[in-house]
């Protein structure tokens, strides 16, 4: 096995660039090749000093489970992932939407299956589809089996529900038979009996427990490809069940979410607040903003929210100023349609959308791109530099001209 200073280097370029860092920003992560390191040796199963292992972020320290191809855990970037919401019958339908979840940049979605009468749809769309598909049951501890044999890349089954042990077993069974995870998913909202009974425990404490009881049984099974989340609508106590099994069980990768955050708006923030914290903190290995919208809505959220911690970037952001009795054009209309023009753009790039010269290319220097506007006019600039005027009619596609050039 290689030595853990062996693997320093290779590890911490893979790890910057994985994220989505820029050659540019190779040099940063060289500053943190040595816990790159070790989370490498950890991963491999080379032997590292507990005060090595004390030293990494918690996504760092769990292992590593593989979903249809997609890494989680043991440092891998964090996952994204989304929900199906289309008939599960209506295997034309799901796969359209498992194509934009794509193009928006999930990387791993989940399909419920309400009744047996659709595995024979559930597989057809496993086989077709371009991104791994997760198996989403409830109550019916045989679905899962069968969805397992029929192309599940992971399952997801929730203690309160799937029927005891005997059925969480041939559940544990039917995955290892696959080669594929299970993710174990408690619900605030679905704890067995006999946790809602326990006055003495908070929330937080009911959904560390299951999550941490059904861990122990499958581990003394020896099954240890599980992702564990912990779910509630309440922001406080997710964060404090996420750091509780951080420390309870540090080896098992998390799938972090709010679940029910509600519509657009309200999910977002309600998500960012929550989702956020954690992802500062070293938690979560793979994640889902809920919404009651599109799911690819919640695709768009979740990249927002990683780049917002620069943890991973995918396609543009955008810098806007919030408008003041000096804009001299409609800036709030002007953004939007550069936000939709450039909404299916990969590259990284930062673009200014900027009210007045104030706020102009001074302010918004280390954009890559951008536009100050003036009185029905804007000047173009690339990081800081102007370019040329146009009229206020001829700003969007002067600035989507520009970046062709640019990319």
């Amino acid at each position: 096995m290689p030595s853990v200073d062996a693997q320093v280097n290779a590890a911490s370029t893979d790890a910057a660039l994985a994220s989505g860092a820029s050659p540019a920003r190779l040099s940063a992560a060289a500053a943190t090749s040595a816990a790159a390191g070790v989370n490498a040796a950890v991963a491999s199963g080379a032997a590292v000093s507990p005060r090595d292992v004390a030293s990494l972020r918690p996504n760092q320290r769990t292992r590593r489970v593989n979903v249809g191809g997609v890494p989680m855990g043991g440092g891998a970037p964090c996952v994204v992932q989304s929900m199906l919401n289309a008939p599960a019958d209506d295997v034309e339908a799901n796969l359209r939407q498992i194509r934009a979840l794509e193009a928006a940049g999930c990387e791993v979605v989940r399909m419920a299956i309400p009744r047996r009468a659709y595995l024979d749809q559930f597989a057809e769309v496993c086989a077709k589809s371009p991104l791994p598909v997760v198996a989403d049951v409830h109550v019916d501890a045989g679905i899962a089996i069968e969805a397992a044999r029929r192309g599940a890349a992971k399952l997801r089954i929730n203690p309160g529900n799937i029927g005891g042990w005997e059925k969480t077993d041939e559940v544990i069974e039917a995955a290892r038979a696959a080669h594929i995870p299970i993710r174990v998913g408690v619900n605030a909202g679905s704890l067995d009996d006999a946790l809602k009974a326990r006055a003495d425990l908070t929330l937080p404490e009911k959904l560390a427990a299951s999550a941490v009881e059904y861990v122990r049984h499958f581990e003394q099974r020896d099954f240890g490809d599980v992702v564990v989340s912990a779910k509630a609508h309440d922001v406080q106590a997710t964060i404090a069940t996420y750091r509780a099994l951080a420390q309870e069980i540090p080896q098992v990768p998390l799938h972090i979410g709010i679940t029910e955050a509600g519509t657009l708006m309200q999910g977002v923030i309600k998500s960012a607040c929550g989702l956020g914290i954690l992802l500062n903190e070293g938690i979560g290995d793979t994640m889902r903003i809920s919404l009651t919208d599109e799911p690819t809505e919640e695709v768009r959220a979740c990249w927002m929210l990683l780049a917002a911690l620069d943890l991973r970037r995918r396609g543009p952001e955008i810098i806007s100023c919030p408008t003041c009795g000096r804009c001299q054009v409609n800036l709030i209309d002007l953004a939007k349609k550069v936000d939709g023009r450039l909404a299916n753009r990969v590259e990284p790039v930062k673009v200014a959308v900027m009210g007045c010269v104030v706020n102009g290319p001074g302010e918004a220097a280390d954009a890559d791109l951008g536009v100050a506007c003036g009185a029905g006019s804007g000047v173009v600039f690339k990081r800081g530099e102007v370019l040329r005027k146009v009229p206020e009619a001829d700003i969007v596609d002067a600035l989507m001209e520009e970046l062709e050039k640019l990319v």
